[in-house]
């Protein structure tokens, strides 16, 4: 039989326990970034394969919390609501899966990091531009497009999401739900197109889901931290959290 964890370190699994809950607390307050925190951290203690394979059932977890908070029929609101980014995020993250060995992946960090880095530091500076409501639909249809292709590819399809809403000016729980909703139906396709990719096995699954428990507790402190932020609060924390994880994408891009 295979061992139960594919680095049988404790020093690399206490490292990568205290990674998730960092994550769990910053998804907590935002709603966002656990992917591509986890994806940053973890990539520095083991290889990217199970960097990616470690963050799915984490992320799975943390959005099924997220997404059902305030019960099953707000959830079912925020899909109604936002059908078109779902329906067509979740075909191309399947097929953004399947190229994952085929795209530069320096090249890839850098298309998502440079647009989000400008949009978020033009908002934080005041510009805050909305869609016509007339265009919602192929707004949608494109972003989602992007979203999933790219979190297909990479694990991480936070920022195209986050920058629909936060452009849409969605109020924070409806915010926060609707995240929940998209990135966990996203990260349930994940686990079935990495399971198709050969990137979550049964040895690496075991890792994942030892990160879980660690995710969830950091994000419950998450939680209790943004119930005190206001509208105003949450939405510059969100840009904020935008701001550094694109700078981080960048730097990756740049740096190999």
């Amino acid at each position: 039989m295979e061992p139960i964890l594919p680095i049988f370190d404790f020093t690399t699994l206490g490292i990568a326990l205290a990674v998730a809950f960092v994550a769990g607390v910053v998804k907590g307050i935002v709603g966002f970034a656990m992917p591509m925190i986890m994806i940053s951290l973890l990539s520095s203690i083991v290889s990217p394969t199970l960097a990616l394979a470690g963050l799915i059932l984490p992320t799975v977890a943390t959005n099924g919390f997220q997404a059902l908070r305030q019960g099953p029929r707000a959830a079912l609101q925020a899909v109604l609501a936002f059908r078109v980014f779902m329906a067509v995020g979740l075909v191309a993250l399947l097929l953004g899966a399947q190229v994952t060995t085929l795209v530069d992946q320096d090249t890839l960090l850098l298309l998502i990091g440079v647009p989000v880095l400008v949009f978020a530091l033009v908002q934080l500076a005041g510009w805050a531009p909305r869609p016509n409501p007339a265009r919602r639909t192929p707004i949608e249809a494109v972003t989602g497009l992007v979203a999933g292709f790219i979190g297909g590819m990479s694990g991480v399809w936070g920022p195209p999401t986050v920058m629909l809403l936060t452009a849409l000016d969605t109020p924070k729980a409806t915010h926060m739900r609707t995240q929940g909703v998209i990135y966990g139906l996203g990260a349930v396709a994940l686990v079935m197109a990495h399971i198709g990719s050969g990137v979550l096995t049964w040895q690496t699954a075991q890792f994942s889901a030892l990160l879980v428990p660690s995710a969830l507790l950091g994000m419950r402190l998450g939680v209790m931290v943004s119930d005190r932020f206001e509208q105003h609060m949450f939405r510059r924390a969100t840009l904020a959290v935008l701001v550094l994880v694109s700078l981080n994408l960048v730097r990756r891009g740049l740096m190999g």
